[in-house]
């Protein structure tokens, strides 16, 4: 389940190290996961969406998506330029804060991921915690900048289908599907931040 529904505790996947193509198949319902993380922002659509095994992901959707880095990195990294990250639906319950975004090149605000992010804000300082609410700040410059001692674990990848309102994000001449990761990241050991991250196509 969603590390904002889980306990705070480490699950056996980091326990007992696997490689992603075993982690896959040891994973329990990404597509269960991606409903419960759209039914926090009130969408109650189902994605069209499934699953697919790291080895199946085209390049260089491969390269940008199978790591247990932030994607901030390896999209600066992979396109040669910074992002600029633009949060186009905020929803907060209490502690817990979500967004769906997108990440555009500084250079020319092309849109080079698309995605939602749900944040445990009790799991951070209040220094990194004011700099989140303020969405001015991609999240992995914000937790690299802040120091955070912090683990990036990729938990399933995902086919997205041309006709899924988050590929139309793209604004793509012609139909393409997208492929994308589900994440987590652990702050000082707890799970913190669910993400859907999923990458332009190429």
């Amino acid at each position: 389940m969603p590390a904002f529904m889980k306990p705070a505790v480490r699950p056996a996947a980091l326990l007992h190290p696997l490689d992603p193509d075993q982690r896959f198949r040891a994973s329990h319902g990404p597509a269960k996961e991606l409903r419960l993380m759209l039914a926090f922002f009130g969408d109650a659509r189902v994605p069209h969406a499934r699953p697919i095994t790291p080895a199946a992901l085209p390049s260089p959707a491969r390269e940008l998506l199978v790591h247990n880095g932030h994607m901030t990195e390896m999209l600066e990294s992979h396109h040669a330029g910074t992002v600029d990250v633009h949060p186009y639906v905020i929803h907060r319950n209490g502690e817990i804060y979500g967004r769906k975004l997108d990440l555009s090149l500084s250079a020319d605000g092309r849109i080079v991921m698309t995605g939602l992010m749900i944040f445990n804000l009790q799991s951070v300082a209040p220094a990194v915690r004011e700099e989140i609410l303020a969405a001015q700040t991609p999240l992995g410059r914000i937790l690299i900048q802040h120091r955070v001692l912090r683990e990036v674990t990729s938990e399933a990848y995902l086919r997205i289908e041309s006709d899924d309102p988050l590929v139309a994000r793209f604004g793509l001449p012609e139909p393409r599907v997208a492929y994308g990761r589900l994440a987590t990241i652990f702050c000082d050991g707890v799970p913190a931040v669910d993400l859907l991250e999923i990458v332009a196509p190429a």
